[in-house]
């Protein structure tokens, strides 16, 4: 499978960081392996070879963006995808004000990927409805009462354990014993 380039950005990297460093000088910009904000570091790491092409800055727009509105952690899978969606609109605005126009399907398609991963997450794993979270790692189907988990990392593969279904083959769903988890 070959691997396509992204085009070059119409603007100077080492301009966007300077800009960047004395628009919002309490956020460190760092090179690092991956476009990432630590809100405990205070830190944006971002890929530097990436910086030549337009993704990577609007990537490094976005992770800025999670410094300047103070994210800092999220208490579900909703919040997550709320923040994200929030980070990429202060990025837009961001963006605006240094003369960078970030493509709207390059948003939607990293926006989709929290999408798909939140779905893939919240789909029971007895019935295939969706579920609702109950606390970071664990999901309950409103339809089969199965309670399953996940893992708490949103950089693999989103794997669900059932720890419990009440749904048997022997009983219809109206039949079933009700099963309360505190």
């Amino acid at each position: 499978m070959a691997v396509l380039n992204s085009p070059k950005t119409s603007y100077n990297p080492e301009t966007l960081l300077k800009k960047l460093a004395a628009e919002y000088p309490d956020v460190i910009l760092k090179p690092g392996k991956v476009f990432l904000w630590s809100p405990k570091q205070h830190v944006v790491s971002y890929i530097p070879d990436q910086l030549t092409s337009d993704k990577g800055s609007w990537s490094l727009l976005h992770e800025v963006s999670h410094a300047i509105l103070g994210h800092r952690d999220y208490r579900n899978d909703f919040e997550l995808l709320q923040l994200e969606v929030a980070a990429w609109e202060e990025a837009l605005a961001v963006g605006e004000r240094l003369s960078i126009k970030i493509d709207q399907n390059f948003i939607e398609d990293c926006l989709d990927t929290y999408r798909d991963w939140l779905h893939q997450r919240s789909t029971c794993p007895t019935c295939g409805s969706s579920g609702l979270q109950h606390d970071p790692k664990t999901y309950r189907c409103h339809n089969c009462l199965t309670i399953w988990h996940v893992s708490q990392s949103r950089f693999c593969r989103p794997y669900r354990k059932k720890l419990h279904t009440s749904v048997t083959k022997e009983k219809s769903p109206d039949q079933n014993d009700q099963t309360i988890f505190n």
